[in-house]
């Protein structure tokens, strides 16, 4: 398993959710990433998901 995190902020920057996750690879993450800002209602915030190397597996601005 590999760990994720998952980055949601507000509009002035503040962070409104840093959290990480295991999954198996990357498009699990996404799902993952993606279920869980449908859960907390962060889809439409800026938010980001990387990988263990710092790649974005999610974004939005």
């Amino acid at each position: 398993m590999r760990t994720y995190v998952l980055t949601v902020f507000a509009k002035n920057g503040d962070k409104l959710l840093d959290e990480s996750f295991t999954a198996e690879n990357d498009n699990e993450a996404k799902k993952v990433g993606e279920a869980r800002l449908a859960e907390e209602g962060y889809s439409e915030h800026t938010h980001r998901c990387v990988s263990p190397e710092a790649k974005l597996i999610l974004f939005h601005r």
